[in-house]
């Protein structure tokens, strides 16, 4: 097994699909897993530490658990079967540690709260497990005094920006009679 963290929670831009992205502790490696909208908003509102007027879902099911005596100890991201993911939430109550399936957004939402380890089966690691993008942002740290290049477009006429130049030559096709009286829209 592999402990992982929590290292984001995305939104795919295509979809509108969430992600969280699960990281592993002792390296890189991140496993995506796409998750509902409900459940990456339990789990954002758990790591802001936000205090809600009424418990949700999930701090529900974690306060039932602790009434009846049960205290969550782990969740595992067990295996991937058939492109869906399936987890193992697991529960200590007196000593006797009950294995319980349930679906990874819950199991990870239950343990953001209870505050206890994520592990992900290393198969699962293996099979879809991914290492970030490197940095190539480019950016970097400069002192004030350093020359640094001016901001594009800063400091230069119009005419040695050929971008600009093509660009204002189409404004200047346009013809803003076209666009119709503003007024006249019902």
């Amino acid at each position: 097994m592999i402990e992982v963290v929590i290292d984001s929670i995305r939104i795919s831009l295509i979809s509108q699909h969430r992600i969280v992205m699960l990281r592993d502790v002792d390296g890189d490696r991140q496993l995506p897993i796409w998750i509902g909208p409900c459940e990456a908003e339990s789990i954002t509102l758990e790591l802001q530490d936000t205090q809600m007027a009424r418990p949700l879902t999930h701090d529900l099911l974690k306060n039932v658990i602790e009434t009846l005596g049960g205290k969550i100890s782990h969740i595992l991201i067990s295996e991937l079967r058939e492109q869906v993911f399936y987890a193992r939430l697991y529960i200590d109550v007196n000593g006797k540690l009950l294995d319980i399936d349930c679906r990874p957004s819950d199991a990870i939402a239950l343990a953001v709260r209870a505050k206890v380890p994520v592990f992900i089966e290393e198969e699962v690691m293996e099979e879809i497990g991914i290492m970030p993008e490197p940095d190539i942002s480019g950016a970097t740290f400069h002192d004030e005094d350093e020359d640094l290049p001016p901001a594009r477009g800063r400091g230069k006429d119009k005419e040695d920006i050929p971008a600009l130049g093509a660009f204002e030559d189409f404004l200047g096709t346009l013809n803003l009679d076209d666009l119709g009286d503003l007024d006249d829209e019902p």
